[in-house]
C-alpha cells in the first residue's frame, strides 16, 4: 500500500533555526521538498575521505578476521593525517622514479659520467656541447678550421663529439643537454625512493584496519551533509525561517508534538493535484514485503498516484523464476546456497527469505516436470517419477505421452498465465479509476476482452486448438469499440471532449490492439527459455556419458563447468524475460510508470 503523504510547513524564529533543524532530524519524518546542495566544503571532505578509504582497501590483508576498533574523532584525525601524508609521499616518490627511469633511458647509451664535472669545466671557461651527428656532418666540422672538438666513443652508432661552444646551425646535428644526476646517482636515487615507498606502504596497510572507521567517519560526514543541505533549503528573512516538506498522513502526530515543544508554528494541507514532487513510501506486509530487494536492485518505484502492485508482482515473479531455472537439481543447490549464506549471517534477511521461496518454487517445478540436472534417468527412481504431472513432463514417453502433447500443455500454460495477468493488470486499473470517477475504466474492460480473445486466438495459432474463430474476431471487434471510445476519457474532461479524444486516436488504438496478442504471445519466453534451459544440461550431460576411463575426471569437469554456465545463463534470463514481464507487459495493463520519488525523510543515519 502507498502511504498517504501531507504537505507540511513548519515556521520558528531565526534564532530557533538550529532547534527546529535538530528537531526535525530527530524526529525523521519530513522529506524536505526541493533540498537544496549541501556546502561545498563538506561535500569536498565526503569526497576526499571516499576516495581514501577505498586507496586503503588495496592495502588490506584478505585473510585479516578480526577488525580493528572504531577510533574517537582525536584519534581517526591523526592516523587520517598520516595515510594521507603517506598517499601523496607515494603519489610523489613513484612520480620521481618514472623520471629518473625517463632520463636513464635518454642518458644510459651515453656512460656513467659526472655532470658536475661538467658544470665546472663550464665554470672555467671550457663551454662544451656534446652532439651527436652523421659522418658527413662530421667531417664538415673536422674540415672547419673554426670548430674546435673532441671526438667521443659513438652512441647510437652515430658520431659523438664534445664541441668548445656550439656548432654552426649550417651544421645539422643533435645536442644531447646534459643531465642534473649521473647514472648511478639516479640509480641510487630511485632505490631510495622505493625504500620509501615500501615505507609507505607498510604505513598504509596498519591503517587499513580501520575500515569501519573510516565507515562512522563517512556516516558522520553524510549527516553533516543532510543537516547542510536542510539548513540551505530553510527560507526566511530576518524575524522568521520556514520549511516545507512531505510527511507520511499517519506520522502528523508525532510531527504536531514536536513542532510544539520547539515552539513553532506549523500547518498541514493535502498534496496539491498537479504536485509530481510527492515522494512515494510503500508499507509492505510480510509477503509483499519479499519483493523488496528485487524493487532496489532494479531501481524502480511506483510513483505517488500509481498503485503498489508488489504482492502480485511477488507471486507472479515467483513462478517465472521456477519456470525459467525450470531444474529442481538447480533449485536444491539455490537452497542450500541460501542455508550457507542464512548461517553466515546468521539471521534471516528478506534477501535469504527471498531465495528460500524462489528457490522452493522451483524445486517444485522441477519436481512437477521431472527436471532434474537434465537427467533422463531420474525417470527410473520411483519417487521421482510418481511427483511428475505427465501432461507437462519433461520427459513425456515414460507416461505414454509424445513430446508435442507436452510442449503443447506448457505453451498453453504459459498463455494463460499470462492472460490471467494482464487481465489482472487491467482489472486492477478499472478499480483504481473508478473511485476517481474516470471513465476511461471502460476502456479498461475493453482490454480485458481483448486479451481473453487474443489469448484464444494465440491457443488457436500456435498450438492449433479446435476453437470457433468467429466469436473470437467478434469480442476482439467489441473490444476495440470500447478502447476507441473511452480511452480519452478523463475526470476533467467531459463525456464529449474525451469521446473526440478516443476517436482521434483511433488509429493509435487500432495499432494497440493488434499490440495486445504481441504481449500475450511473448509469455511463451516462459516455455522456450525453459526449454532451452533443459537443453543445455542435456547437452553437457551428453559430452560428459561420451568420456570414459581417465577421460572420466574431464567429463566431471565438463559437467560442472556445464552446470555452472547455465545456472548463470538462468539467472540472467531470469532478469531479462522474468523481469520483463512484470514490469513492461503487466505494468502497462495496470497503467504503471514506475515514477515513483523514494521517501526519503531528513534524518540521522
Amino acid at each position: 500500500m502507498i502511504e498517504k503523504m501531507k504537505m507540511v510547513h513548519i515556521v520558528t524564529t531565526a534564532s530557533g533555526k538550529e532547534e527546529m533543524l535538530q528537531g526535525l532530524r530527530d524526529l525523521g519524518l519530513l522529506h524536505i521538498a526541493e533540498k537544496q546542495n549541501a556546502d561545498r566544503n563538506i561535500s569536498e571532505q565526503f569526497q576526499t575521505l571516499s576516495r581514501t578509504a577505498n586507496a586503503l582497501k588495496e592495502y588490506a590483508d584478505p585473510k585479516a578476521k578480526e577488525k580493528a576498533e572504531i577510533l574517537s574523532d582525536e584519534e581517526f584525525a591523526e592516523m587520517y593525517r598520516g595515510v594521507q601524508e603517506a598517499l601523496e609521499k607515494k603519489a610523489a616518490l613513484t612520480q620521481a622514479i618514472g623520471a629518473a627511469n625517463t632520463e636513464l633511458d635518454r642518458i644510459s647509451a651515453w656512460g656513467d659520467f659526472s655532470p658536475e664535472e661538467v658544470k665546472e669545466l663550464k665554470d672555467e671557461g671550457f663551454d662544451f656541447h656534446f652532439y651527436r651527428l652523421g659522418s658527413k656532418e662530421y667531417q664538415e666540422a673536422v674540415n672547419d678550421e673554426n670548430i674546435r672538438l673532441l671526438r667521443l666513443a659513438s652512441v647510437d652508432k652515430m658520431d659523438t663529439v664534445a664541441v668548445l661552444g656550439t656548432l654552426p646551425p649550417n651544421i645539422p646535428a643533435t645536442e644531447f643537454m646534459l643531465p642534473e644526476k649521473s647514472i648511478s646517482e639516479l640509480k641510487e636515487q630511485i632505490e631510495t625512493s622505493k625504500k620509501e615507498i615500501e615505507a609507505c606502504d607498510e604505513k598504509l596497510r596498519a591503517a587499513s584496519v580501520y575500515d569501519e572507521s573510516f565507515n562512522d567517519q563517512m556516516l558522520k560526514v553524510r549527516n553533516d551533509m543532510n543537516y547542510s543541505a536542510a539548513s540551505a533549503t530553510a527560507q526566511g528573512d530576518e524575524d522568521f525561517v520556514w520549511l516545507s516538506g512531505y510527511i507520511p498522513e499517519a506520522d502528523l502526530q508525532p510531527f504536531k508534538e514536536m513542532a510544539e515543544e520547539k515552539g513553532c508554528a506549523w500547518a498541514v494541507e493535502d498534496v496539491a493535484d498537479d504536485d509530481e514532487k510527492i515522494p512515494t513510501k510503500v508499507h509492505y506486509n510480510k509477503v509483499s514485503g519479499l519483493i523488496k530487494p528485487v524493487f532496489d536492485i532494479l531501481g524502480i518505484l511506483p510513483g505517488y498516484r500509481e498503485q503498489d502492485v508488489s504482492l502480485w508482482f511477488f507471486l507472479f515473479f515467483t513462478l517465472f523464476f521456477a519456470m525459467i531455472i525450470g531444474d529442481g537439481g538447480y533449485g536444491v543447490l539455490i537452497l542450500l546456497g541460501t542455508i550457507a549464506l542464512t548461517v553466515k549471517q546468521k539471521k534471516v534477511t528478506n534477501v535469504t527469505f527471498l531465495l528460500y521461496v524462489l528457490s522452493i518454487a522451483t524445486i517444485i517445478w522441477g519436481a512437477v516436470t521431472g527436471t532434474w540436472f537434465g537427467m533422463e534417468s531420474v525417470m527410473n527412481i520411483p519417487f521421482f517419477k510418481g511427483m511428475v504431472i505427465p501432461s507437462i513432463a519433461t520427459y513425456p514417453e515414460y507416461f505414454g505421452l509424445t513430446a508435442s502433447v507436452s510442449q503443447n500443455a506448457i505453451m498453453k500454460f504459459s498463455f494463460s498465465i499470462g492472460a490471467i495477468q494482464m487481465a489482472l493488470g487491467s482489472i486492477l486499473s478499472v478499480k483504481k479509476k473508478i473511485p476517481e470517477k474516470d471513465l476511461s475504466w471502460v476502456a479498461d474492460i475493453g482490454w480485458t476482452i481483448a486479451i481473453i480473445a487474443m489469448y484464444m486466438l494465440s491457443l488457436n495459432l500456435v498450438i492449433h486448438e479446435d476453437i470457433n474463430l468467429k466469436p473470437v474476431f467478434a469480442l476482439i471487434g467489441v473490444a476495440f469499440a470500447l478502447v476507441v471510445l473511452f480511452g480519452g476519457m478523463s475526470p476533467d474532461k467531459s463525456f464529449g471532449d474525451g469521446l473526440k479524444s478516443g476517436l482521434g486516436g483511433a488509429f493509435t488504438q487500432f495499432l494497440n490492439t493488434i499490440s495486445c496478442f504481441g504481449n500475450v504471445m511473448s509469455y511463451i519466453r516462459l516455455f522456450a527459455v525453459g526449454m532451452a534451459g533443459v537443453a543445455i544440461s542435456q547437452s553437457f550431460n551428453g559430452i560428459a556419458a561420451g568420456m570414459h576411463g581417465p577421460m572420466m575426471i574431464v567429463g566431471v569437469v565438463v559437467v560442472l563447468i556445464g552446470h555452472a554456465l547455465n545456472i548463470v545463463m538462468c539467472f540472467l534470463s531470469v532478469v531479462v524475460h522474468g523481469v520483463r514481464l512484470n514490469v513492461l507487459e503487466f505494468s502497462g495493463q495496470v497503467g504503471l510508470e514506475w515514477t515513483g520519488i523514494p521517501y526519503e525523510p531528513f534524518k540521522k543515519m
